[in-house]
């Protein structure tokens, strides 16, 4: 079996194998791995699990892209132009193609710091309206934040917003794919968007997925709507194959697993406590074991349990 087949066979099969003590597993690039081909045409460059650091240079989400056959398409502008340009310079080495189109899958600094990179480039970026006002109204402090640990490595970067914006949908026909980026619902940060291929079967999700990592819980993440927007909208897609936001290349039954049921988990943990007239002080020690095996947990359990019982008060 090929060695990437074989990655990708491991990430169907297991249910967490990052690790976020790794510090950079791809010291001949700014990238934290190298890309690797998830599907024909469709690969991604892993990022670390862990939050973002000096170390990892940021990439601690997925760099995306397909190889279509009439030209390349990334998902995600990266953290920092350093990122970008390393991203680019991997596209370069497997084809000949120009890169065509870049989404970002919302507005957060992991998404979005590299887009000047493309920019430059002459790449159209594309992004939600409503990731396109996350840059315009916080990108100022986003940038800051990726300088504050990224020191040297930020050099070049600059806030570049997207440049084509939409509401529902963006399809592109191109080469042998068929790429729908969608906007299926509140999920887990403004402008969350997913990247379809029907053809394929395989969704680049973006936050709206998380597994090998516990997802954070920010104060503009609406729980239940996340929920309902799973169940309505991204089952509905029954992809064969799922790029999440973070982590390895997975399947359905993982990412629902450590989403919804994470989310189901912990929302349920809160209500008991609510129901038993617990106070937001002791919501943060609410029972989350069962989840103490993902990366991040240290970092975003309690502030997760408190997120969700200010949101349940008041439902």
């Amino acid at each position: 079996m090929k060695p990437l087949l074989t990655a990708l066979v491991l990430a169907l099969s297991s249910p967490a194998f990052a690790s976020e003590d790794i510090p950079d597993q791809y010291p001949a690039s700014a990238l934290y791995e190298k890309p690797v081909e998830v599907i024909p045409g469709v690969f991604s460059a892993i990022g670390a699990t862990a939050p973002p650091t000096y170390e990892n240079s940021g990439h601690n989400n997925n760099l995306s892209f397909i190889i279509t056959g009439d030209g390349v398409v990334v998902v995600n502008g990266g953290a920092a132009y350093i990122l970008a340009k390393a991203l680019h310079d991997e596209i370069k080495a497997l084809t000949d193609q120009p890169v065509k189109l870049v989404f970002n899958e919302n507005g957060q600094g992991h998404a979005v710091l590299g887009n000047n990179y493309w920019a430059e480039q002459g790449v159209p970026i594309v992004a939600h309206v409503d990731a396109a006002h996350e840059v315009e109204e916080y990108g100022g402090s986003i940038i800051e934040n990726m300088r504050r640990y990224n020191r040297d490595k930020a050099e070049g970067t600059a806030l570049q917003g997207p440049t084509v914006t939409f509401e529902d949908e963006y399809i592109v026909d191109m080469g042998d794919f068929r790429i729908e980026a969608r906007r299926l619902g509140p999920a887990h940060s403004p402008g969350d968007i997913v990247v379809w291929l029907p053809k394929q079967s395989l969704v680049i999700s973006g936050d709206m997925a998380f597994h090998e990592r516990m997802l954070p819980i920010f104060a503009d993440t609406m729980t239940a709507d996340w929920l309902e927007t799973w169940d309505t909208e991204f089952e509905a897609l029954n992809a064969t194959y799922v790029i999440p936001g973070h982590g390895h290349p997975t399947n359905m039954a993982q990412v629902r697993r450590y989403t919804k049921g994470y989310l189901e988990y912990l929302r349920g943990k809160i209500g008991d406590h609510l129901d038993n007239g617990g106070d937001l002080t002791d919501a943060y020690y609410v029972d989350q074991t069962p989840y103490a095996h993902l990366d991040t947990y240290e970092q975003l359990a309690t502030k997760n349990a408190g997120r969700v019982y200010e949101q349940m008060e008041f439902e």
